[in-house]
């Protein structure tokens, strides 16, 4: 794949500028016809995008719709359902002191923004933003990764065809071409990526005071404590671990265990894994593939430590990693280090709640919590820890709600989105006081003479 040149990227954002300037992102009505060539074009390219993800993740055409398309589709119906509600002023309770006036929120699009997007979810991480974008008048440069160069070059015909790249446009390329747009004055910017890589975006953002969304990962812990539902927890843990082949920044990153039911625990997500990929996951036609060697080389070695009890397989070859589960894990093995992004599944138990309250308390803040057992018990635990969100007695869902805000809470995000939170997310909220013009209490003017009846007032 070949970067855009500098060139290119700067006469792009110039002429997004210009269109932004128009005021023509600003009608509702363009808003709506947008996000409806988004929908067409989606629907039309559909074949087009699976095909890409079998090539790229052996991401079979069943969980390329579910985790892809459909979340976006249903993102984009969530946004025209709403847009006119969203978009109106709001009327705002203004104080005694200053009345006789009226105070509202206006929601303006912020302008021209860029949207950075991983590779794991290189579709459904891109256009879920995208839509947020249109239905709040902006502009959008966008930046697919490189790892997965079907999809991005699907997605680039697809949006080249159905948008001017005044309103609309991609960019690929390598990290050569990350720079060059970090070096640009954006007015929003929206990353999808690693806390490492989140810091650069912040860092290259402030020589702008460009504000920033950033959808970062970590280590995402799961509990099952001793009163769990086992098979349900167990189906569910599998199917938040295994899809994608674990690359999911929401995935159970590791499961703390309740001693008493470890072994029922490992046995019976063992049998849900085998009943959704069968004997030898490698012949199954629903388990993805890890998306380059680099990154099949550095799951491998997290193998090396602890003892595994189920899976293990691996072949480099067709970068395929089954899901294992490994036991006998210490805090200081280097897969309690780093997030895994893989289906390879640490085992830690534990004998009293406060042992799990200290360990996540002591860690960096993740992504996603899960608690499977009891809602007073799991809500007890919330209220004594912290993540960016979660799920009670499930994994992955609170994602899929258009009604909840979703994003991460220091190392693992910065700001929220999906519905109304993206709309937001690419908004200003402009606080407007209106006053009279027809007369004047001089309340508030020097000498102050009426200090004592504004101080009651206030």
């Amino acid at each position: 794949m070949q970067d855009t040149p500098r060139t290119t990227i700067e006469s792009l954002i110039g002429k997004q500028r210009d269109f932004f300037a128009s005021g023509k992102t600003r009608e509702i009505s363009f808003r709506f016809e947008m996000l409806k060539k988004l929908k067409a074009a989606i629907i039309q390219y559909e074949k087009k995008i699976t095909a890409a993800f079998w090539t790229d993740l052996h991401k079979s055409y069943e969980e390329a719709y579910l985790t892809e398309i459909g979340l976006v589709l249903g993102e984009i119906d969530y946004h025209m359902k709403n847009l006119r509600k969203w978009s109106r002023s709001k009327k705002i309770l203004t104080p005694l002191v200053l009345q006789p006036s009226s105070s509202r929120i206006f929601y303006e699009p912020l302008g021209v923004s860029l949207i950075m997007a991983p590779w794991n979810y290189p579709f459904m991480l891109l256009m879920t933003p995208v839509a947020g974008a249109i239905s709040a008048g902006c502009t959008a440069i966008l930046k697919p990764s490189p790892y997965t160069p079907n999809v991005a070059l699907v997605m680039e015909e697809m949006i080249s065809v159905t948008f001017d790249p005044g309103y609309l446009a991609m960019v690929q390329g390598s990290r050569k071409v990350n720079e060059i747009l970090l070096e640009q004055r954006f007015d929003f910017i929206f990353f999808t990526g690693s806390p490492q890589v989140g810091k650069v975006v912040m860092k290259a953002a402030a020589e702008n005071l460009t504000p920033v969304i950033l959808e970062l990962g970590g280590k995402n812990p799961c509990i099952i404590d001793k009163d769990a539902k086992l098979d349900i927890a167990a189906a569910r843990v599998a199917f938040g671990k295994c899809i994608n082949a674990g690359q999911t920044c929401l995935a159970p990153d590791y499961v703390f265990i309740h001693e008493s039911v470890k072994e029922d625990f490992i046995r019976k997500l063992s049998e849900k894994i085998e009943k959704m990929y069968g004997d030898d996951p490698e012949q199954s036609p629903y388990f993805p593939r890890i998306v380059n060697h680099q990154a099949f080389d550095r799951l491998e070695k997290l193998l090396q430590n602890g003892r595994i009890r189920f899976g293990g397989k691996t072949n480099r070859e067709t970068r395929f990693i089954s899901p294992t589960i490994i036991d006998e894990i210490k805090p200081g093995f280097p897969v309690m280090q780093e997030e895994i992004f893989g289906p390879v599944l640490p085992v830690l138990t534990f004998r009293e709640i406060s042992e799990v309250e200290k360990h996540l308390n002591e860690s960096e803040k993740p992504l996603a919590f899960y608690y499977f057992g009891k809602n007073s018990k799991a809500k007890e635990l919330i209220s004594r820890t912290t993540s960016g969100g979660g799920c009670i007695n499930d994994t992955l869902m609170h994602f899929v709600n258009h009604n909840l805000p979703f994003g991460g809470v220091g190392n693992s995000g910065l700001g929220k989105y999906h519905g109304v939170h993206s709309f937001l997310a690419f908004s200003n909220q402009r606080a407007i006081v209106c006053s009279s013009r027809w007369f004047d209490i001089p309340l508030e003017y020097a000498p102050f003479k009426y200090f004592k009846l504004i101080r009651k007032l206030m």
